[in-house]
């Protein structure tokens, strides 16, 4: 079903009773969820769900209100806030990066994404950076099958902020799950979410609004950037792609402006790029790597030499291991934990790839 993401339907709950009570029949499986934070005039207004009862707050300037985030995070008014004035950076180049750790596809399993980030040396058992001046790379879908979406949204929010002081980065490319979710297509969704929509009275895309935090912080990530050497999408480049001539810079701008957080679904056919880049040849769905003789060595080349690049990095086709193909020219990291699995990650230090197993042990691929 489709869904229309309705701002003044938000705003007139948020103007409702400061609470209101899970219906009995789910007082067997209560749950929390949240904080979700909507920017009204100069007031941040936040809803979230503690043991299934609907609690409604407000943040000012100059405040931190610990309670209202997940995990004891503590962010002010102005670290919240601060998205709303953030511009796309639609080139997403990066050179002289010598330590890069990539994680993809953990569709709400917070759990095991948290396992592997402290394991493998990118955080703390406090949850805080420790990665120095290192790149994380989270190759997208973070949202459907699991339950602890929100967990892991908050914690690469507040990650960010982290390597960025460090001098490191934490880069969040979009999957077809962020755009699925923020168009109204829940058919993924975990049966917890459906949850929050009754408590909260909300249509789940709503949550992510443009309005929201979270949701104008999704908007203004890429679908593809470049780190020394390596092109990083979510699904691949096809070779059709290239054949249309849309370098990066271009292919962000059209997401940005024009796809993330539209109905995909009812696209004019005559518009030729949303069509394409929305599509199974697109950059978000495209599957032809791990297709059997989808794609050949002079095609492959022809995509690299088009990007200037020699690698590229991949998620949502699921391996049962990091898959490489063509000589370690194509890697294939999602590995599975959207669906139980405790994966891999895949890790770029001075010029060589390593697997990083849930464990920390590596070995060089």
């Amino acid at each position: 079903m489709k869904i229309r993401l309705i701002l003044p339907a938000l705003l007139l709950f948020l103007s409702l009773s400061l609470s209101a009570i899970c219906p009995s029949g789910d007082r067997d499986t209560l749950i929390n969820d949240g904080p979700y934070y909507f920017l009204s005039d100069d007031t941040l207004r936040v809803i979230w769900i503690e043991s299934g009862t609907l609690h409604k707050g407000y943040l000012l300037p100059g405040i931190k209100n610990d309670k209202m985030l997940p995990a004891g995070m503590s962010l002010s008014y102005l670290e919240l806030t601060r998205v709303y004035g953030i511009s796309p950076n639609y080139r997403q180049r990066y050179n002289r990066v010598d330590s890069i750790a990539v994680i993809s596809d953990v569709h709400g399993y917070y759990d095991t994404y948290i396992n592997h980030l402290i394991s493998n040396g990118i955080i703390d058992k406090d949850l805080n950076w420790k990665f120095g001046k290192g790149h994380l790379v989270f190759l997208g879908d973070a949202f459907d099958r699991g339950e602890k979406v929100t967990e892991i949204l908050w914690h690469l929010f507040r990650l960010e902020k982290q390597a960025s002081k460090s001098g490191g980065r934490v880069h969040f490319i979009l999957g077809n799950h962020e755009l699925m979710i923020l168009a109204g297509d829940l058919r993924f969704n975990n049966e917890k979410y459906m949850k929050v929509e009754t408590i909260t009275g909300i249509p789940y895309p709503v949550l992510y609004s443009e309005n929201s935090v979270l949701g104008r912080w999704l908007r203004t990530k890429p679908v593809m950037i470049t780190i020394n050497d390596i092109l990083f999408v979510h699904a691949g480049i096809s070779p059709e792609l290239v054949k249309k001539g849309l370098k990066i810079n271009k292919v962000n701008q059209i997401f940005h402006e024009r796809i993330v957080g539209k109905d995909f679904y009812s696209f004019n056919d005559d518009d030729d790029d949303l069509d394409f880049l929305s599509g199974n040849d697109g950059p978000v769905w495209y599957r032809g790597y791990f297709d059997n003789n989808a794609l050949t060595i002079s095609s492959l080349d022809s995509i690299l030499g088009f990007y200037e690049k020699e690698h590229i990095i991949v998620g949502h086709t699921p391996q049962r291991n990091i898959t490489t193909l063509f000589g370690n020219k194509i890697f294939g990291v999602d590995t599975g934990m959207g669906f139980g699995q405790p994966g891999y990650m895949l890790f770029y230090k001075n010029g060589h790839f390593y697997k990083g197993s849930i464990t920390g042990l590596r070995s060089k691929l």
